[in-house]
């Protein structure tokens, strides 16, 4: 492991994509650098910001001023919070937003916010006259380390998560790790998830100093931005090497599959953010890869054992709501998952593990296993 950063040195992290490639800037305070970072980048260029109200409370305005700073002119696109905007509506009040600001080929996309804002930003970016480029400012630690890097965008279906998009890659990504301070503790800890991820999938050592130090990275201390850092590197390598997830990429999903059929069943609703739904998953896949027989149940149980720690749900019955029609439903959550991504000619996909450390794909899994599992874990005591 690489010794944790100190606050006042910034790191790039770089995509590589040949002439697509770019950056990842992390670290405290580097809002402030977007506009000079921009003009560099597009000299003469226009923008436009697309956030969500809460961020635009704290936000928007220093964004604004570091754009103005550096001669770049910008107008606003202010969206609802939460996956309610992630949807054919939101979509179309974005896009036609852009075309009014007369936001042209040469010009860029801001996208200011977590996840859900970049989700829906890039979309609009990518369909916007046959694509425009944009910029990623994510400012909740899920969109740091995950949904900001790798060009992913788009928006949900009522039949599942993420069912219209496209790959759009970003030009720039800035991650300002002071931004973090503002989240409630519980969007924080629904972040993490994705950090841990990264060590459950692929990098043991990574996991086990998360072990030690989650809670300076909770803190604010200089473990959160090493902690990014480590996680856009692991990401950016993954990207750089299968862009359109025919391969490696879509172990990057690990507690997806899960985790996505959970997010469907409560309506995408706050009764499960994004990274809760993911801890929970990673949770059942490494219960599931012990099921198998692929991994000991003493690592599943490292892995259950760390996200209660951090502070995140685990179990199907910490959901709320959890006794709801649809949700403490095998065969629901089943054709949930039928619905998933990377669903083949209707045989299932899963992420599991071999080791903490060590992830693989698993082709064809049968349903009838799976259902059984589900059926075993929905009739747990709450």
């Amino acid at each position: 492991m690489t010794a944790p950063l100190k606050h006042s040195d910034p790191v790039n992290v770089e995509v590589a994509l040949g002439n697509r490639a770019y950056d990842i800037v992390i670290g405290r305070g580097v809002l402030a650098s977007l506009g000079e970072r921009v003009a560099a980048l597009r000299p003469g260029v226009r923008t436009a910001i697309v956030t969500d109200r809460t961020v635009a409370k704290y936000w928007l305005e220093p964004a604004e001023a570091s754009l103005a700073a550096s001669g770049i002119p910008t107008s606003r696109i202010v969206v609802e919070e939460g996956e309610i905007s992630k949807t054919y509506a939101g979509l179309e009040r974005v896009s036609e937003a852009l075309i009014s600001a007369r936001i042209e080929r040469n010009d860029l996309v801001i996208a200011l916010g977590g996840g859900v804002v970049g989700d829906l930003a890039g979309f609009a970016a990518a369909i916007l006259r046959r694509g425009v480029d944009f910029v990623q400012v994510p400012t909740s630690l899920l969109a740091q380390v995950d949904s900001s890097v790798g060009g992913k965008t788009g928006i949900n279906s009522p039949q599942g998560k993420n069912l219209l998009g496209a790959f759009h890659q970003p030009v720039l990504v800035i991650a300002d790790t002071a931004v973090l301070d503002t989240l409630s503790p519980r969007q924080f800890r629904a972040g993490y998830a994705e950090v841990a991820k990264y060590g459950v999938l692929g990098d043991e050592a990574f996991f086990s100093w998360l072990e030690t130090n989650h809670s300076d990275i909770v803190r604010g201390g200089s473990a959160r931005e090493h902690a990014i850092a480590t996680s856009c590197r692991a990401k950016a390598g993954v990207v750089s090497r299968d862009e359109r997830e025919t391969g490696e990429r879509a172990l990057l999903n690990l507690g997806h599959t899960f985790g996505h059929a959970l997010e469907a069943a409560t309506g995408f609703s706050d009764r499960l953010f994004h990274g809760e739904g993911v801890a929970i998953g990673m949770t059942l896949a490494a219960q599931f890869s012990a099921r198998l027989g692929m991994i000991g149940e003493a690592e599943a149980s490292r892995v259950e054992r760390h996200l209660i720690e951090a502070g995140l749900p685990t179990r199907l019955q910490d959901i709320a709501g959890f006794a709801q029609e649809g949700l403490a439903d095998a065969d629901a959550l089943m054709t949930l998952m039928a619905q998933d991504k990377k669903v083949t000619r209707g045989k299932l996909t899963f992420i599991l593990l071999e080791a903490v450390g060590r992830a693989v794909i698993a082709k064809d899994v049968e349903p009838t296993p799976v259902r059984d599992f589900l059926k075993e874990k929905l009739a747990q005591k709450a």
